[in-house]
C-alpha cells in the first residue's frame, strides 16, 4: 500500500467501497486523513465497517469541512448525469479526485531525484497487453517495476515507492477524468474507437477524457501515440506542435517517421533518424496479429523511453509470456487426421473492434461470440464473416448477432458457454488440419458473468473438460 500524502489532518470523504475505493480509502488513512466513506450498497458499508472506517449517509452529512472526494470509477462525474457525490463536493468547494491522481500527488511530494518513474497507458485496445508487457521487459531487464491500476492491483494498492522502481500503470477513461496534475514519465496512447459513450456524452468526451493522459507532460517527459487511427493522428499532429514533451508516434499500419512501427512482422524504430530493423515479431509467439504489433511498438517505445537498451528491450518483447484473456491459448485437441484443435481465450474482447483483431489473426475460426451487446454490435465485422467456418452465439446479443451475420457464414444460437464450446469442438473435429476455435466475444459479460475474467475462465474450464484422453494441453 501506498500512503497517501498531502490531507494529513483533514477530511476526505470516498464514496464507493469497492476494490479502489476502500484500498484508497486505507492509503489515505495511512498518510493521515480523516476518512469516511458511504456506499449505496449495504454490502459495502459493511465492507468499510469491518475495516474500521468512519461510514456516515454523504446525502445527509454537512459537507463544509470535506477537502476532498475520492470517487469510485464506476460513479458518474458528467454523464449521462453526474453522480449526487459530485454536485454535493462542488457545493462544497471540494476537490473531486481519483486513485491516480492521488497517486500522482504522493510522488510529487518526493524529491525529483529520488521520485520512482511512471508509465501510463491508455486506449480502447491492446491497453491490458501493453500494460503487462512492459512491466515483463522493463523487470526482465532487471529494473524494479510494479503494474496496476485498471490492471490487476489497484494504483494505491501497490508497494510504497523506490527511487530506482517505475510504475506501470493501465489508465481508464474513468480514471483519467478524475486527474487534475497527473503528468506521467511516459505517457502511452494506443488508439481509440468507440466505446463507454453513454459516461461521456458522446466520443468528443470520451477522447477528451483520453487526452488527459498527456495534459500535463513537459520537458524530459514522453508522449507515445498511436497513429493507427484519426483521432491517434490528430492527438499526435497536436502534440507535437505544442512541443511540450518528446513525441515517439507508433503504428502497425504504416511507416512512421521517427517513431516506431510494425509492418508485415517485423518491428522497426525510427525514432533516431535512421531506420533500422530490431525484431522479428513472428518470434514473439505471445504476441500474433496485426494488432499486438501495435502492442509491441508501443512497448518497445516505452522501455527505450525508461533507458532501456535496444537488446534489452527486444529480448523482453520476444520473451513475454502474454496475458490471460487476451488472445491466450488455453488448449489443444489432437485430432484424428494427425492435426489439432487450438482453444483461443480472448474474453476480453469486450466490444467489436477487439474482435476484429483476434478475426484477423487467424484465416479461419470457429467463433465463440456474445454476451451484452455495445452499441452497433458487430455489424463493423461484416467484412471478416467470410473468416469464420460457423459462429456459436451466446448471451444476451445472439439472436442480434445471428440476424447481422445472415447468410455471410453459418451460426447456431447455443446460449451457453459450455454447450459453445462442445459444438464448437465437434465440428472443428471434422475438418482437416489444423482448427482454431475462437472466444472473442465482441461484447460486455455482465449479462452472464461478472466480468471478462471471469467468463474467460468458464471457457477455459469448458475447454478443460472435453475428453482428458485427447487433450494435449496449451503451448
Amino acid at each position: 500500500m501506498i500512503p497517501v500524502r498531502g490531507f494529513e489532518g483533514r477530511t476526505v470523504a470516498v464514496f464507493g467501497a469497492g476494490r479502489s475505493g476502500l484500498s484508497a480509502a486505507e492509503a489515505l488513512r495511512a498518510g493521515g486523513a480523516a476518512v469516511i466513506i458511504w456506499d449505496d450498497n449495504g454490502p459495502g458499508r459493511e465492507r468499510a465497517a469491518a475495516e474500521g472506517f468512519a461510514v456516515e449517509d454523504l446525502s445527509a452529512r454537512d459537507w463544509s469541512d470535506i477537502a476532498a472526494l475520492m470517487l469510485s470509477p464506476g460513479a458518474p462525474l458528467t454523464h449521462p448525469k453526474p453522480h449526487w457525490t459530485v454536485a454535493k463536493a462542488r457545493a462544497a468547494d471540494a476537490e473531486i479526485l481519483g486513485d491516480i491522481e492521488l497517486l500522482h500527488r504522493t510522488l510529487e511530494m518526493i524529491p525529483a531525484a529520488d521520485r520512482p518513474k511512471v508509465v501510463a497507458i491508455t486506449g480502447t485496445n491492446g491497453k491490458s497487453t501493453t500494460t503487462a508487457l512492459i512491466g515483463w521487459m522493463l523487470k526482465h531487464a532487471g529494473r524494479a517495476a510494479q503494474v496496476g491500476g485498471n490492471i490487476g492491483v489497484g494504483a494505491l494498492a501497490l508497494e510504497p515507492p523506490q527511487s530506482a522502481g517505475t510504475y506501470v500503470l493501465e489508465c481508464s477513461s474513468y480514471q483519467l477524468d478524475l486527474t487534475h496534475r497527473f503528468a506521467p514519465d511516459v505517457a502511452v496512447w494506443m488508439n481509440i474507437s468507440p466505446d463507454h459513450l453513454d459516461r461521456h456524452g458522446g466520443m468528443d468526451g470520451y477522447v477528451a477524457a483520453k487526452r488527459r493522459i498527456f495534459a500535463n507532460q513537459g520537458a524530459g517527459q514522453t508522449a507515445v501515440v498511436g497513429v493507427d487511427d484519426a483521432w491517434g493522428q490528430a492527438t499526435c499532429t497536436e502534440l507535437m506542435t505544442r512541443k511540450a514533451q518528446r513525441v515517439v508516434p507508433i503504428s502497425a499500419t504504416r511507416v512512421t517517421p521517427g517513431g516506431v512501427y510494425a509492418l508485415d512482422g517485423v518491428l522497426y524504430d525510427a525514432t533516431n533518424g535512421a531506420t533500422r530493423k530490431v525484431a522479428d515479431l513472428s518470434q514473439a509467439r505471445s504476441l500474433p496479429g496485426r494488432h499486438n504489433g501495435q502492442n509491441a511498438a508501443a512497448a518497445y517505445a516505452a522501455v527505450r523511453a525508461l533507458g532501456l537498451s535496444v537488446d534489452e528491450a527486444v529480448e523482453g518483447l520476444l520473451t513475454f509470456p502474454g496475458l490471460a484473456h487476451r488472445m491466450e491459448e488455453v488448449g489443444r485437441l489432437a485430432k484424428a487426421d494427425g492435426g489439432m484443435i487450438r482453444f483461443i481465450n480472448d474474453s476480453k474482447a469486450t466490444n467489436a473492434d477487439a474482435a476484429r483483431q483476434a478475426l484477423s489473426s487467424y484465416g479461419r475460426v470457429w467463433w465463440i461470440a456474445g454476451g451484452r451487446a455495445k452499441d452497433g454490435g458487430i455489424a463493423d465485422l461484416a467484412d471478416l464473416f467470410p473468416r469464420v467456418a460457423k459462429a456459436y452465439l451466446i448471451g444476451e446479443a445472439a439472436e442480434d448477432f445471428a440476424r447481422t451475420i445472415g447468410h455471410a457464414a453459418p451460426w447456431t444460437v447455443v446460449r451457453e458457454m459450455v454447450a459453445a464450446v462442445a459444438a464448437a469442438a465437434k465440428d472443428a473435429a471434422a475438418q482437416p488440419g489444423e482448427q482454431v476455435v475462437l472466444l472473442s466475444p465482441a461484447c460486455a459479460s455482465f449479462d452472464q458473468y461478472p466480468d471478462f475474467e471471469a467468463r474467460g475462465e468458464a471457457f477455459r474450464a469448458a475447454v478443460q473438460a472435453l475428453e482428458p484422453q485427447a487433450q494435449v494441453g496449451a503451448a
